[in-house]
């Protein structure tokens, strides 16, 4: 085969892959997501402090507020500018109070960075925001004013802190909110066949259960760490004098928070505690904001 029928086969191959890739480029820019649904809303005004390793924004809505101050720990990856941001569930749960003409409550954003764990002082180095941040919360309130009740509310990572921080602390807190919260039946300790069990009964993802696994690690160093920590076992204590909780969870959750979800609420529910347990159709963090609204400003 001579020479110039080889570099015009060669061409030939070079612009056909040249064609492939050019419209495997456009069929991606073309199948893309081209934006965002809006929600119509008024923002809150908004100031924003820090102290220490603690960020946090105070929101304040410009109908006014009812008194209650609400603390929102983000989910992960988030910071403690989420709250009037347009494409979120929290704008939903602002326009649902417009819509109402409820008064709503002060809401402090709070943040220690994109992950972290309320856990108390233990051995790993991560440990102990728990007590910072109650700690903290004088500081934070001389700038919103003393609450008539102090609420807490979170979403996945969020979910989980702020059922640590509300079970630990019950009476410093009337209401939790915990959304899709990262609440397991078994410890980051437990057996390899255990953890595949739970996977697969959960519907888990694995590299999400990988994920949180080991970042349980980071934070707690043995069992009874775990334990110290872990919703379902502090919620053992709980009676009808703990702060009510509102529990929500979509069944096709890819972190498998459902069925520790689920459980909460019925030991929740079975030691006495005002419970609003909401199972949703939907995946991890499928929100009814309504009646999210309603429980926050009631």
């Amino acid at each position: 085969m001579n020479k110039p029928f080889l570099r015009k086969s060669y061409g030939k191959w070079l612009m056909l892959a040249a064609l492939i890739v050019a419209g495997y480029y456009a069929w991606t820019q073309l199948t893309a997501r081209h934006g965002n649904q809006k929600v119509s809303f008024i923002p809150a005004n908004k100031s924003c402090h820090n102290s220490g390793r603690l960020n946090y924004c105070i929101y304040r809505a410009q109908s006014g507020t009812n008194g209650d101050v609400v603390y929102h720990l983000h989910g992960r990856n988030l910071d403690e500018q989420i709250w009037n941001d347009d494409t979120y569930w929290t704008s939903l749960v602002q326009a649902s109070w417009q819509q109402t003409k409820a008064l709503p409550p002060v809401v402090v954003v709070a943040s220690y960075g994109p992950t972290w764990l309320l856990v108390s002082k233990g051995k790993q180095e991560d440990s102990g925001l728990l007590e910072d941040f109650m700690a903290k919360l004088p500081e934070i309130e001389k700038k919103t004013g003393v609450p008539k009740q102090r609420v807490l509310l979170g979403e996945s990572m969020g979910g989980l802190n702020v059922l640590i921080a509300g079970l630990t602390y019950p009476k410093r807190f009337a209401k939790i909110a915990s959304l899709c919260p990262g609440v397991y039946k078994i410890s980051p300790f437990a057996s390899l066949s255990a953890m595949r069990d739970t996977l697969k009964r959960t519907g888990a993802d694995p590299k999400i259960g990988f994920g949180v696994w080991l970042w349980a690690k980071e934070n707690v160093a043995d069992e009874a760490e775990w334990k110290r920590m872990s919703p379902l076992e502090l919620v053992k204590r709980a009676d009808k004098s703990y702060p009510a909780l509102y529990l929500s969870n979509g069944l096709y959750d890819a972190y498998g928070n459902f069925e520790g979800s689920q459980m909460l609420a019925k030991m929740a529910t079975q030691r006495g505690v005002s419970v609003e347990w909401h199972p949703l159709y939907g995946g991890h963090c499928a929100t009814d904001t309504s009646s999210l609204a309603r429980f926050l400003a009631s």
